[in-house]
């Protein structure tokens, strides 16, 4: 009994030896994990580098090659127009707190040798003139900087609620002051 209580040298060196290669192999797992991160932190700082060096070149020298020249068939025609200007200068003042006034000159474009649009934008004048002035006093100063935004919403409210038979191309504005008290 006592001797099994009893443990030799042998024994004592083994139990030794068998909790060491445990830790041994415990500890080597942080060093290996940190070595991985490191390769894969070298590797993303180069892969980072050679992308934005190949930018940079590309950007110098690629600009000339990259625009390509629009040939006149591809470009945008935009069709010559007839202008409606009867309408003459209107003076409106805003819907703000503090109105501002609005001094607006309104041109209707309408699509060359149309003989029809002419007549019926002078014979709905009057609904028009109505139309534009209720229309510029709802909205305030902010809203009337936008003119391209004014611009589209006249022209289809115009032929949307105004004209019947025919449709206007585009609005322009010849004079277009909004004056701040």
């Amino acid at each position: 009994m006592a001797d099994n209580d009893l443990m030799d040298d042998d024994d004592i060196q083994e139990n030794m030896t068998s909790s060491v290669d445990t830790k041994k192999r415990g500890a080597g797992l942080i060093p290996m994990l940190i070595k991985w991160v490191a390769i894969v932190l070298v590797a993303l700082i180069f892969i980072v580098t050679v992308v934005v060096i190949t930018m940079n070149i590309r950007d110098k020298r690629g600009s000339s090659h990259s625009i390509s020249p629009v040939s006149e068939e591809y470009r945008e025609t935009r069709d010559v127009l007839q202008w409606y200007q009867a309408i003459g200068i209107l003076k409106v003042h805003t819907a703000d707190r503090i109105p501002a006034t609005l001094i607006v000159d309104v041109a209707l474009g309408y699509t060359n040798n149309d003989k029809s649009t002419p007549q019926e934008l002078s014979a709905r004048k009057v609904e028009i003139i109505d139309f534009l002035r209720s229309y510029f006093k709802s909205k305030t100063t902010a809203e009337l900087r936008q003119e391209e935004k004014i611009k589209i919403e006249i022209k289809h409210e115009i032929n949307d609620n105004v004209l019947t038979k025919n449709k206007i191309k585009d609005v322009r504005f010849t004079q277009y002051d909004i004056v701040e008290q």
